[in-house]
């Protein structure tokens, strides 16, 4: 069996130049986790005139945060009532979350609210029940988002774009397309021994 040529090397200040490079290509639609195009519009935020962010995960992060700073803000609840209704609206905004074209602050931020409060508020109550009921809803939100995850995405719009389905023309990956292309250009001339390194 033929010996599988070595590869050359890459120089570590050139490999660190490259990955920065790769990096800033494609930093506008790093956490956009959808397709670029009108048809998504509403599933993601515009920051500036290319930045993109999952309107998703930032709700359910600054839902997190609120819930966090509400766990820590609000009085310990001694009453288990008022813990048992925070738990009930967690496990209603967590079977909404399999659910498509729900209101993403009702599938991701009130979710991520309540259990972030209902973490702390264990934490801080102590106690066996506090803490198995929050072993309960963290085990519960695991579940849920890996059931959401092994779905797969939701691609109805696609359906009916007159561009389906998806392929090389797709303008929800034009702009990615052409920022690889650029990047794999300049990637190139680094990459060429007769090219020097600036």
């Amino acid at each position: 069996m033929p010996a599988t040529p070595a590869r050359p090397r890459i120089r570590r200040d050139l490999a660190r130049r490259l990955d920065r490079l790769a990096f800033r290509a494609h930093a506008f639609h790093r956490w956009a986790h959808h397709p670029l195009c009108r048809e998504y519009e509403g599933e993601v935020f515009r920051l500036g005139r290319r930045f993109r962010l999952c309107r998703g995960c930032t709700l359910a992060a600054t839902g997190g945060l609120a819930g966090l700073a509400g766990g820590l803000v609000v009085p310990v609840l001694r009453d288990p009532a008022i813990l048992a209704l925070a738990g009930l609206g967690l496990f209603a905004g967590l079977l909404a979350l399999g659910r498509p074209r729900r209101p993403k602050g009702l599938t991701r931020g009130l979710p991520a609210a309540l259990l972030a409060f209902l973490l702390v508020q264990a934490l801080r109550t102590g106690g066996i029940v506090p803490w198995g009921a929050a072993a309960l809803a963290v085990a519960a939100g695991t579940a849920v988002t890996l059931a959401y995850r092994r779905r797969g995405p939701d691609r109805t719009p696609c359906a009916t774009c007159p561009e389906a389905p998806a392929g090389g023309s797709c303008r929800g990956f034009r702009e990615i397309r052409t920022r690889e292309r650029a990047f794999t250009r300049l990637a190139g001339r680094w990459l060429r021994p007769a090219d020097p390194v600036r």
